[in-house]
Order: C-alpha cells, then sequence, then structure tokens
C-alpha cells in the first residue's frame, strides 16, 4: 500500500535584526505594501535620509526586520538621536513606521521587543494611528500629549524681561549659547526649517519650526524644538513678528490644553504623542523625528 500523504511543510523559522544597505529595497517594499497612502518613492526618500544620518555608537541606524527563510517579512523603521540639553545630553528613538506580513503577525512581539530593548533610551511614537494605539499602550507606552494649540504668537503682550532680538543660524548670536545646540538648528535648517535664536541679554535660545499649511491652505510652522516652552511663551511676541513678516503668522505646538500667555486655538485629540522611557518629553520636542525628517 502507498502512503500518498504530502510530507508536513517545514517549519521556518524567524529571527529580527538589524536593518543593513542590502535590505534597502526589500524594507522599501514592506513599507509600499503596508502603507499604501505613502508612495514608493517616499519610502526611498526616508531610508536614503536615514543612510545619511550619523547615529548614536552601537545603535541601528534604519532600524529592524523580521526575517523568515531568507525574506523580510517584517519591519520597524527607528530614528535614534542624542538630544543636547542641561548637562549630558539625553539619548532618544523615534519608533517611526513598522509592518508585519499577516502571515507572520504572530511575531510582531519580537520585532517590537527588540526595537525598545534599551533603558537609557527615550522612545517617542508621535503619529501612531487610530487603530494602533492601544498597541501602542500595551507596550507600556505613555500618552504625554493630547492635542495641538495653534497660536497667533505676534498678538503675545508677555513681557519677555528685556529687549530680545531673533536672528537666523547664519548670524553668530551676542550672547552665551551651548554648541551642541548650534549644530542642531544647522541639521534642522539643512531639512526645510527655519531655526532662529531669540537672543537676550543673557544668553541665546534655539528654536526650531518646520513649515506647514494648516487645512492644507494657511501658511503655519509647526514648534520642532526648544529648551522649554515657557521660553517660547516669554519671547512669542518678538519670534511671532519674525515669523509673521515671513508670512508665517500661526504657530502649531503639541499640548494638553490652551498655553497660558499665547492667543490661540486648542484643538484636542489631535495628533496624540507618547513615550516610553526615562526622560518625558517636554512640547515643542520633535528634533529629530520623522515629522522633520519624513515629512509627516
Amino acid at each position: 500500500m502507498v502512503n500518498s500523504a504530502l510530507p508536513p511543510s517545514p517549519i521556518l523559522k524567524v529571527r529580527s535584526r538589524q536593518i543593513s544597505d542590502r535590505d534597502i529595497d526589500g524594507v522599501v517594499d514592506l513599507l509600499t505594501r503596508g502603507f499604501r497612502l505613502r508612495s514608493r518613492d517616499y519610502w526611498q526618500r526616508a531610508l536614503q535620509k536615514l543612510s545619511s544620518r550619523r547615529v548614536p555608537k552601537e545603535l541601528p541606524k534604519f532600524g529592524y526586520v523580521l526575517e523568515s527563510g531568507g525574506e523580510l517579512v517584517g519591519v520597524i523603521l527607528l530614528i535614534f538621536s542624542s538630544i543636547p540639553g542641561a548637562g549630558a545630553p539625553r539619548m532618544r528613538c523615534n519608533v517611526s513606521s513598522w509592518y508585519v506580513e499577516p502571515a507572520f503577525r504572530s511575531h510582531a512581539s519580537l520585532l517590537i521587543s527588540q526595537a525598545i530593548k534599551h533603558k537609557n533610551v527615550t522612545y517617542v511614537n508621535i503619529s501612531p494611528a487610530l487603530h494602533t494605539r492601544p498597541i501602542v499602550e500595551a507596550q507600556g507606552f505613555s500618552r504625554y500629549s493630547n492635542g495641538q494649540f495653534v497660536a497667533a504668537p505676534a498678538l503675545s503682550m508677555n513681557d519677555p524681561g528685556g529687549a530680545v532680538k531673533v536672528v537666523g543660524v547664519d548670524q553668530h548670536p551676542d550672547a552665551h549659547f551651548e554648541p551642541g545646540e548650534l549644530d542642531l538648528l544647522r541639521a534642522h535648517q539643512e531639512l526645510g526649517c527655519l531655526s532662529v535664536w531669540g537672543v537676550t541679554a543673557q544668553e541665546a535660545h534655539p528654536f526650531v519650526f518646520m513649515p506647514r499649511r494648516a487645512k492644507g491652505v494657511v501658511p503655519c510652522v509647526q514648534l520642532i524644538h526648544c529648551r522649554h516652552i515657557d521660553d517660547f511663551v516669554r519671547l512669542a511676541g518678538p519670534i511671532g513678528r519674525y515669523l509673521a513678516a515671513r508670512g508665517r503668522p500661526l504657530v502649531i505646538i503639541d499640548s494638553n490644553g490652551p498655553i497660558p500667555g499665547l492667543f490661540g486655538r486648542y484643538v484636542d485629540g489631535k495628533a496624540p504623542k507618547y513615550f516610553k522611557g526615562p526622560d518625558r518629553p517636554h512640547f515643542g520636542d520633535l528634533a529629530y523625528t520623522e515629522a522633520v525628517l519624513f515629512g509627516l
């Protein structure tokens, strides 16, 4: 008697590893399938931006993939950065786009656990889709921003405590500043942002704004970096007039409600953001994230 039963299919092992340069085309294929509203060109540009960045030592340049039988079946993009601050720089990682092929969704936790394993790094997720937010929270992330405040800073009547001069990053401020902040401003200027110093008698305060259009029509900017939101509020009048003179009278700022000292409107539930790790991000702390690098 002949046994006509077919032998069982081999069980393919799944492993997670860092993305290498040779994986780029496969990673772009995965992301194009996973994010149908984004073009292949979009992802090629995104990976090119990541490939040209210098990242903190021993951390991945691109992120991680899931691999099975020599094929890429999942991917997560990570953007590691060193953010200047008082004392030592802060280590941060923007957990960006991730996708796993349907047949391998049960292995997604392997990809995530590999991605967020560094205890000294603060991880942020600034663009979670609505259906992924419960997953993000189950991974241990906490929401730190519930919405956005749209400010008209030129209307501010705050007293900055003396004369304030707003100058571009190409001008050397006549006040103390940190070299790491100058590097940050220059890097973001090269990425298409508007980087300026708010110069007081005591020191130069760094600010980075990304040009946007509210509702796709109204010219505005988004606050990408400042030392603390209180710095922006205190210097809002001079900075707002500087921006308005360049056709950008409105500033979008992450927040949990109306911001005291600023004239504008709060939109609850707009672009909520999450973090996991030792340093809770402050509002106006999106330097080196996908908002700038990928153009969300």
